[in-house]
């Protein structure tokens, strides 16, 4: 009896000296965020903090912060062009939410691809829906979904799209953050498109491309390609009024330092810049102004 009773305290030990199995970490989905808050102060932090608060190790994947201010259109286009590099059950935060404490609703919607989008129902998702369709929507009204009992009128980024977001990457059930919307009835941006004519084609300056000053236009290269230009054309440019001349070439480097261009650009749409300069600064043009191109003669 005293043997058996010696060999239960060894195995005891031996057992107290072994390490603790850990729990494998939970498989949370990415969360692709994105917002017009700038980093100069502490927004994006606090928000990223609420995510992790709410699903520790949630993988947030920063799109941008330096969407223009105010601008729902900018930031529609960064959202669209960013997501097909996303997994497909991905969750994206998107604030650029110039009515906050207003009466647009706070909504998740599902893309017909499978991601989920948790943004203000203001027309961010307009390129998205019209790329990938949306399949279902819901409002964000449970306050379960949301950070704390006391919600801030002015930063439903850190109360309200934080959590939820992080809420939808640990795998909660989003039918429990609130009602169904309809999905026609969601809020949506007239946005140019450039449009071709007898003369050519029409359209405009949508942005500029980060900090190199290259123009971004609505037109898309299948659009451009119905002109009839060919690679090492000169092509003859109106832009806000004034006349340019620039060769269609692939890439900068085809043309000498401080040569402008135009080129197809890596989302697909034409591009005017300068080779190792500054488009925009240049020629002082920006976001809204006129474009026209002749059909090639």
């Amino acid at each position: 009896m005293r043997r058996w009773a010696l060999l239960a305290a060894v195995c005891g030990l031996l057992g107290a000296a072994l390490p603790v199995r850990a729990e494998p970490p939970r498989a949370y989905k990415a969360v692709g965020f994105l917002s017009d808050f700038g980093l100069k102060d502490n927004s994006v932090g606090i928000c990223k903090a609420a995510m992790e608060n709410v699903a520790p190790g949630v993988k947030v994947i920063d799109i941008t912060h330096e969407v223009p201010p105010f601008s729902i259109a900018e930031g529609a286009r960064f959202l669209a062009e960013s997501a097909p590099y996303f997994p497909r059950d991905a969750v994206f935060a998107a604030v650029v939410d110039p009515d906050v404490g207003g009466r647009r609703k706070a909504i998740i919607a599902r893309s017909r691809t499978g991601q989920l989008f948790v943004v203000p129902d203001n027309g961010l998702l307009t390129l998205v829906q019209d790329r990938d369709g949306l399949a279902a929507a819901r409002e964000i009204s449970n306050p379960d979904w949301m950070l704390g009992a006391r919600l801030s009128s002015t930063f439903h980024g850190r109360d309200v799209f934080a959590p939820a977001a992080a809420r939808l990457a640990r795998g909660d059930d989003w039918a429990s953050a609130g009602p169904e919307l309809d999905v026609p009835g969601l809020a949506r941006l007239q946005l140019s498109t450039a449009s071709l004519d007898s003369q050519g084609l029409r359209g405009r300056v949508i942005g500029t491309d980060g900090p190199f000053g290259n123009l971004v236009l609505d037109v898309p290269a299948e659009t451009f390609a119905r002109l009839g230009y060919r690679l090492g054309d000169e092509v003859p440019v109106t832009l806000a009024g004034k006349p340019y001349r620039l060769p269609f070439v692939r890439t900068f480097g085809d043309v000498p330092e401080g040569r402008g261009l135009c080129y197809i650009d890596s989302r697909g749409r034409l591009g005017l810049g300068i080779n190792k300069r500054d488009f925009s600064k240049t020629y002082s043009l920006g976001a809204g102004a006129e474009l026209f191109i002749p059909r090639r003669p």
